[in-house]
């Protein structure tokens, strides 16, 4: 979970309160947060704040997390009147951001501003800190978005964001003297090393570029160490961020605006023009509210929350959380703050209601049922499966259940017909189910390639796909999916590893392909045939059987998809269906 570091004399002014350590930590459980230490003290002292909810980036800054209790406490409602929307735009004052067409399948997106202050120490250790947050956390490690800060003097508007051939750009990055080209970046710089690879899997790579020909930055990997090295004592600086999802890259500069003028600091327009479609058009002036009104009807709340409140109180739970609402027949809309975007169903409004209704109002009740907890079969049967991978030298791995369509169904080279998608996702990041764990071990492979060799990983875990003849439209099952990535990877010690695994399992191999009747004593055979699966090599993969029906495929992975997640190894990937092997 996200933490930060506040100054406490700046987070005490900006909140208008002065708490003891122990009354701070009374008061932020509204935020989702408590205090996680300190150090120092009198004016030095630094408070540690833990999130414990990863859907409230704004609130990751000493800003942020004082906007929260001073707008929760005090009924404070802060206004930002430099935001464009739909119909309403800023005046930009010349500052502009051509986007080139090359971007449209690397990098698509970019958001900026400007801004007017003085930048003391405080403000730039918790600018960078804001930075960091929130592209390591909410940008999924600068995939999703990066943040660039330069010193605006210097640069000449307009500013060119554009893919550039990575051998033949160079420039100096922050950090070094020396001039290198943008692969030579990758290889050598500390960043470069870490955060390359996101930029190798594409020939050319984005840079933003001053009209004058200087080079601000390489995003998303360094900036330069002319435009982008920002100190003490600036008065003026210039703000972008780049990224693959449109809507979090808008987010995160409204999230730093609003930051930076809550610090006091003046924020300043900048239009971004694009030469392809995007969902909020063809130019777009930043900061930018985009956020959609969401509704919901208060019998629901009252429900869900188990009290009785009337539209009046349920505005004013709304306002202790920053939130604007209008109440007409029996339902409420709400309007997001332009800092927020976490508003993905009616039960989130639900829980900002509960939050500024205040837990303490909720009388407490005690279960009516006695329960007995156990694990169930299900999951016992997925333990034995991990200590077996364990024991054949895999790595276990957990991962996320929601993903892109380009990692789910793109990377995959699969039509993705049986996908489960969100219909009202955060980001793109998160837009569909995964129905298979495999994305994740070829993410954790491309990422990997410093590791020695060979690689062995695996996840037990739950998968969700499409299916028209189940009640739900869906269903949900129970999945061993391994990779083993190396120089001698092959069909071969894929098949050993599966004869391997049944065997432990007590599953034996039948000689009739595609069919698989039970054994003596209720031992259950399983057999194989050559797979159509377009992820793997045709004549390399098989389809696996039990009791006649299919529960899972193996076999090496085609070169298409290797080259799609940038792995530059063989290697062999299985999926069972761990419920179908199940003895019930």
């Amino acid at each position: 979970m996200p933490k930060i570091e506040v100054k406490q004399q700046a987070f005490f002014h900006l909140s208008n309160m002065k708490p003891t350590l122990g009354e701070l930590a009374d008061l932020l459980p509204v935020l989702k947060s408590e205090v996680d230490g300190s150090e120092g003290e009198g004016a030095a002292t630094l408070l540690k704040l833990e999130f414990n909810d990863t859907n409230r980036p704004d609130l990751w800054s000493t800003a942020g997390a004082a906007r929260g209790l001073r707008v929760y406490y005090q009924g404070w409602d802060p206004q930002y009147l430099f935001f464009s929307s739909v119909g309403k735009k800023q005046a930009d004052g010349g500052r502009k951001v051509v986007v080139e067409a090359g971007l449209k399948n690397i990098r698509p997106y970019c958001s900026a501003f400007a801004l007017r202050g003085k930048v003391t120490d405080e403000v730039l250790v918790d600018l960078i800190q804001t930075q960091e947050k929130l592209c390591h956390n909410f940008g999924r490690k600068r995939r999703t978005f990066a943040m660039g800060v330069f010193r605006s003097p210097m640069v000449k508007f307009p500013v060119h964001y554009r893919a550039a051939d990575p051998d033949s750009t160079k420039f100096v990055p922050l950090g070094m003297t020396e001039s290198l080209s943008l692969r030579e970046i990758c290889k050598k710089h500390p960043k470069g090393l870490e955060y390359g690879y996101i930029a190798e899997a594409h020939p050319k790579f984005p840079l933003q570029q001053s009209d004058d020909g200087r080079i601000l930055s390489f995003p998303p990997v360094i900036n330069s160490a002319d435009l982008g090295s920002v100190e003490v004592g600036d008065t003026e600086l210039f703000i972008e961020i780049t990224g693959t999802d449109l809507p979090a890259v808008t987010l995160a500069a409204s999230i730093v605006a609003c930051d930076l003028a809550d610090l006091g600091f003046e924020i300043l327009p900048v239009t971004v023009e694009y030469p392809y479609d995007t969902p909020f058009g063809r130019e777009v002036t930043f900061p930018y509210q985009f956020q959609v009104p969401v509704d919901v009807e208060l019998e629901y709340v009252n429900r869900l929350l188990g009290v009785n409140l009337i539209g009046d109180q349920a505005q004013r739970a709304l306002k202790k959380a920053g939130v604007f609402s209008r109440y007409e027949n029996g339902v409420l809309t709400v309007f997001p703050p332009p800092y927020r975007n976490d508003f993905l169903h009616p039960v989130d409004v639900i829980e900002d209601v509960m939050i500024g209704h205040g837990m303490e109002n909720f009388e407490p009740e005690t279960p009516s049922d006695a329960t007995v907890g156990r694990l169930s079969a299900e999951e016992l049967f997925g333990r034995q499966v991990r200590d077996l991978m364990i024991g054949m030298g895999f790595q276990e791995m957990i991962y996320n259940y929601l993903g892109s369509k380009k990692d789910f169904i793109d990377k995959m080279n699969i039509s993705g017909h049986d996908v489960l998608q969100i219909l009202n996702p955060m980001t793109e990041n998160y837009e569909f189910v995964r129905n298979s764990v495999a994305p994740y071990l070829l993410e954790t492979e491309a990422a990997s390639a410093h590791a020695v060799y060979p690689h062995h990983l695996f996840e037990v875990g739950k998968i969700v796909r499409l299916d028209p003849t189940d009640n739900q439209g869906s269903v949900t099952r129970n999945s061993l999916g391994w990779l083993s990535a190396g120089a001698d990877e092959g069909f071969n010690q894929a098949n050993a590893r599966v004869a391997s695994l049944f065997y432990y399992l007590g599953v034996s191999r039948s000689d009739t392909p595609g069919e698989s009747p039970k054994g003596v004593a209720g031992v259950r055979d399983y057999s194989v045939r050559e797979s159509s699966d377009p992820r793997f090599i045709p004549g390399r993969a098989a389809d696996l059987f039990v009791g006649g029906h299919k529960c899972g495929v193996f076999g090496e992975v085609n070169p298409q998809v290797l080259e799609n997640w940038n792995i530059g190894v063989p290697a062999t990937l299985g999926e069972v269906d761990l419920d179908s092997l199940m003895v019930r």
